[in-house]
């Protein structure tokens, strides 16, 4: 068993340094080279910052690409603002056009004041490589520019990045206390019901209960994407619900290698990992950097995905505490085997439907959108933590693996599954139907 606050302990410095020296590694100086070199290292923020579980993170991601994308539009013939487009947002800054701003330096200055303020609550650590890479870029970015360029890019990046952020502060998601987990909860009664699956006490209240009740970006609000109710809860053995518990027991127990890798692989648990929606964000930034996408493809891009994660979190959390349904784990221990053990840590909140299955099919569906059906690609985001790539046909083909890892790591039923990959599906067309170019 892998002891958590060891590892994070061992890890954390060596994962931020690292982050830093990649980012120094890349070259800064084009806009788009700046955005994902910023993306890069808040894929470590994410995986060393306590409150950012992955709903916490999927919002985080969204505003950080909306700011760059604003960023970008304001100096671009070929981006669309996406402001009139998105609830409640309005009134973004705009440049003044006959003046000169460095792409670059816009870019840089929007993304360091979201980034230090969405990330105010990281540690020591953090806040240090923040600082320090701040600095270094933009020392690199203002060499042989003129005072008024420089002074006038730095303070349109930070006009709209404020905005950005005013506009983030209403959404019900601006404040995580107690890591996410309520003081005071009332479960629902009835044996088909979600009950705590950790002894840890803080895990006794399930993770943001009211998650699902945030305002949305692209979708209406978290009730947009309605999922008919799982399987009726049942005991009998003859039962639907009974076979799809029986089929997580069987599954587990007889494993192959090639299984237990594909749990792990897609596990992305926080505090170790950049979390389910950083995975999707590092896949589309290799990609992005492999095919040197420019400034307008690669904001639109993560823009797009981060709408489209964070909006999945939302429609999946609401769909979860509307059915409340109870665990795996609570049903194969009360009805087939007390000894039973899941490969995966059981996540504290109910089951239905599987959260990696609706983001990763919202994400899917958004990278295919953009990059095109049956586009290839390579999956390297736990390279480093010494998990090897994984190759894919497609992006629905990577989103129906990290489904069914859910599955095999033993703490989703089938119906989750499936059902949660339907509704991100319907969570990207409504961020597909945004009109981002001009």
């Amino acid at each position: 068993m892998i002891n958590r606050r060891s590892l994070i302990a061992a890890c954390g410095a060596f994962g931020f340094s690292a982050a830093f020296r990649t980012a120094q590694a890349d070259q800064p100086h084009t806009p788009q080279a700046v955005l994902c070199n910023w993306y890069k290292l808040v894929l470590k923020l994410v995986r060393h910052t306590p409150t950012y579980s992955p709903p916490v993170a999927s919002r985080s991601f969204a505003y950080l690409g909306i700011t760059a994308f604003e960023a970008a539009a304001g100096g671009s013939e070929e981006l669309r603002s996406l402001a009139g487009q998105l609830n409640g947002l309005d009134g973004i800054p705009r440049r003044e056009t006959v003046q000169t701003h460095d792409e670059a330096l816009v870019i840089h200055a929007a993304l360091a004041f979201a980034v230090r303020n969405f990330f105010g609550n990281t540690g020591p650590t953090g806040q240090r490589v923040m600082k320090k890479f701040e600095e270094k870029l933009f020392a690199e970015l203002s060499e042989g520019l003129g005072a008024e360029v420089i002074q006038r890019s730095v303070a349109h990046g930070r006009a709209v990045a404020a905005h950005v952020l005013d506009w983030s502060a209403g959404d019900g998601g601006a404040v995580i206390e107690n890591m996410g987990f309520p003081h005071d909860f009332e479960l629902t009664p009835g044996a088909g019901k979600w009950v705590p699956t950790s002894l840890i006490a803080q895990q006794q209240m399930p993770l943001l209960p009211d998650w699902g009740q945030n305002r949305t970006f692209a979708i209406a609000t978290g009730a947009s994407c309605p999922l008919p109710e799982p399987p009726a809860y049942s005991e009998d053995k003859s039962s639907s619900f009974y076979r799809e518990a029986l089929e997580v027991y069987d599954t587990t127990r007889a494993l192959t290698d090639e299984q237990k890798l594909i749990a792990r692989f897609w596990s992305d648990d926080p505090m170790l990992s950049p979390t389910p929606p950083g995975h999707w964000v590092a896949i589309a930034i290799h990609i992005l950097e492999r095919d040197k996408a420019g400034l307008a493809m690669t904001a639109d891009t993560l823009a797009r995905l981060g709408i489209a994660l964070s909006d999945a979190f939302v429609a999946c959390w609401h769909a979860k505490f509307e059915f409340d349904l109870l665990r795996p784990v609570t049903y194969i221990r009360r009805h087939i085997d007390a000894a039973w053990e899941p490969l995966l840590i059981t996540p504290p909140f109910p089951e239905y439907p599987s959260g990696h299955s609706t983001q990763s099919g919202a994400a899917a569906d958004v990278l295919t959108a953009v990059f095109g059906d049956n586009f290839a690609f390579v999956d390297a985001t736990h390279e480093r933590d010494g998990m090897a790539p994984r190759a894919f046909p497609s992006f629905w083909a990577a989103a129906q693996e990290a489904g069914i890892s859910r599955l095999y790591g033993g703490i989703h039923f089938r119906a989750a599954i499936a059902r949660g990959l339907d509704q991100g599906r319907c969570v990207a067309q409504h961020v597909n139907s945004l009109r981002t170019r001009t």
